[in-house]
C-alpha cells in the first residue's frame, strides 16, 4: 500500500468556473470553420454563383460595345481610351459588388426562414468572429467572380483588360466587396423573407451600381447630377478600380479610399451592434 496520499486537483484546474469563457482570445478554429462553410456553400453551385455572373457581364460588354461602338473615345481624368477598355473594369467590379451583396444577404436570412439560425448563434464565436466569417465568405465569392469576369473579358477580342496597378485593383476590389457584404449582412438581419431582400436589391443596390459611372464618365454629366454621383460610395469604388487598369480615374484615388473606408467602418459598427443585440435573430 503506498504511503503517498493521492493528489487531488482543484476544480479550477480541471475546468473553468461557471461563466468564465475557456477561449480568451480569437477562436481561430471556429472562425476558420465558419469561413469554410460559407465558401463551400457557394462553391457547391459555382456554375450559378461564379460562372453565370461572368457570362452575364460579358454579354453586357458585348451589347454596349455593339450598340455604342467599341472604338468610341471616352475621356477619363485627362486620358482618352476606347469605350470597350473603359467599360470593362466597371463591369468586373460591378459583378464583384453584386455577388458580395447576394452572398451576405442570403446567409442569415435563409437560416431565419428555415429555422437553422441556431447554427450561427450557438457555436462559441464572438460577435466580431461571426461578422468576420460572414463578410470573409462574401468577399471570397466576390473575388472569385471578379477573376472569372476578367478572364472572360481578357479572352474577348477588342478588349484590353490588362492590369497596370494590381495593388489599386486589389484594394478597391476589397473595399467595395466589404461595403456590399456589410450592406448585405444588414439586409439579412433586417429581412424576414426573400421579398425584403429583393426590395433592397432593386431599390438600393441596383441604383447604386448603375448610377455610379460604370457605363459613362461622370465628367459628362450636368453639375447637379455630377454632385449626386459623387455622393454615391460605389462611384469611388469603380473609379479607383478602373484606375488600376487604365491609370486614370474620375476622382482622386486617395479621396475614394478615405470615403469607402469611412463608409465601411460605419456599416461594420452597425452590423456588430445589431448582431450583438440579436435583433430579429433571437426571436
Amino acid at each position: 500500500m503506498s504511503s503517498q496520499s493521492p493528489r487531488i486537483e482543484k476544480p479550477s484546474a480541471i475546468r473553468s468556473a461557471p461563466g468564465v469563457p475557456t477561449i480568451r482570445s480569437v477562436n481561430w478554429g471556429g472562425l476558420r470553420t465558419l469561413y469554410i462553410k460559407e465558401v463551400r456553400r457557394f462553391f457547391k453551385v459555382q456554375l450559378q454563383t461564379i460562372w453565370a455572373p461572368a457570362i452575364s457581364q460579358l454579354l453586357l460588354l458585348v451589347v454596349f460595345t455593339t450598340a455604342l461602338g467599341a472604338s468610341g473615345a471616352v475621356h477619363v481624368g485627362g486620358t482618352t481610351v476606347t469605350f470597350a477598355d473603359f467599360i470593362a473594369p466597371g463591369l468586373i467590379v460591378m459583378g464583384m459588388l453584386n455577388n458580395a451583396f447576394a452572398n451576405a444577404s442570403f446567409s442569415l436570412l435563409v437560416g431565419k426562414m428555415q429555422g437553422t439560425i441556431v447554427d450561427y448563434l450557438m457555436p462559441p464565436l464572438s460577435t466580431a468572429e461571426l461578422l468576420a466569417g460572414l463578410v470573409g465568405g462574401a468577399v471570397t465569392r466576390a473575388f472569385c467572380v471578379g477573376a472569372a469576369i476578367w478572364l472572360a473579358m481578357a479572352l474577348w477580342p477588342g478588349v484590353h483588360a490588362t492590369p497596370r496597378m494590381i495593388p489599386a485593383i486589389a484594394w478597391f476590389g476589397l473595399l467595395g466587396s466589404v461595403f456590399m457584404a456589410l450592406l448585405g449582412l444588414l439586409t439579412s438581419i433586417w429581412a424576414e423573407k426573400f421579398d425584403h431582400a429583393a426590395a433592397v436589391t432593386n431599390f438600393v443596390v441596383a441604383p447604386l451600381a448603375l448610377l455610379s459611372g460604370t457605363f459613362y464618365s461622370v465628367d459628362r454629366l450636368a453639375p447637379a447630377f455630377r454632385a449626386v454621383s459623387h455622393a454615391n460610395p460605389v462611384f469611388y469604388v469603380i473609379s479607383g478600380f478602373r484606375y488600376g487598369f487604365l491609370g486614370a480615374a474620375d476622382s482622386p484615388v486617395l479621396l475614394g479610399s478615405i470615403v469607402i473606408l469611412a463608409v465601411d467602418a460605419v456599416l461594420a459598427i452597425a452590423c456588430y451592434l445589431l448582431l450583438k443585440s440579436g435583433w430579429k435573430l433571437k426571436n
